[in-house]
């Protein structure tokens, strides 16, 4: 796995690895704002995705990361969770938005942070894959959660719900 420090991806195997690239070339094409905030793919390993929130260009007054700067995370760790997922269920056809979402702050994050996505259970996975086959729209709900780097305590939780569509 990828350290905040080595600027190198170490993932599982070659597809982690390429799905991981093609992730992060994807936000840093379609969503400007990643590579302002430095945002890199970690890794996409058992169906959970991590990225890496570097402090320095998110960094707020009191030397922490930027509220706004952990709701992107936390929302991009999600959107990038359904974009691979998406994509290794063959469906490239569809639109991803957020359409709520539900953020608490409980720990203040002094360091480069890592926001992860786990995968919602595999029953509610293929209802929102039926729905969106039936009728070219679907909601997934993903919850996120952030932690300083070389931490497992979560300081941001997240709770988003993302809209696919034709």
């Amino acid at each position: 796995m990828m350290t905040a420090s080595d600027g190198v991806n170490t993932l599982a195997d070659d597809g982690d690895l390429t799905q991981a690239q093609a992730l992060e070339a994807v936000l840093h094409r379609d969503i400007p704002l990643t590579r302002d905030m430095r945002v890199k793919v970690l890794s996409w390993h058992d169906r959970t995705l991590r990225l890496h929130l570097p402090l320095a260009p998110n960094v707020n007054h009191k030397s922490t990361l930027f509220g706004g700067s952990l709701y992107c995370g936390a929302v991009l760790a999600g959107w990038g969770w359904l974009h691979v997922r998406l994509r290794e269920a063959g469906i490239d056809d569809g639109h991803i938005v957020i359409q709520e979402g539900q953020i608490s702050y409980p720990l203040p994050v002094k360091t480069d942070a890592v926001a992860i996505c786990d995968a919602p259970d595999e029953a509610i996975w293929d209802r929102f894959l039926k729905m969106y086959e039936r009728r070219g729209r679907a909601r997934l709900t993903l919850d996120t959660r952030i932690v300083a780097q070389d931490s497992d305590e979560t300081a941001v939780t997240f709770s988003g719900q993302f809209v696919l569509h034709r």
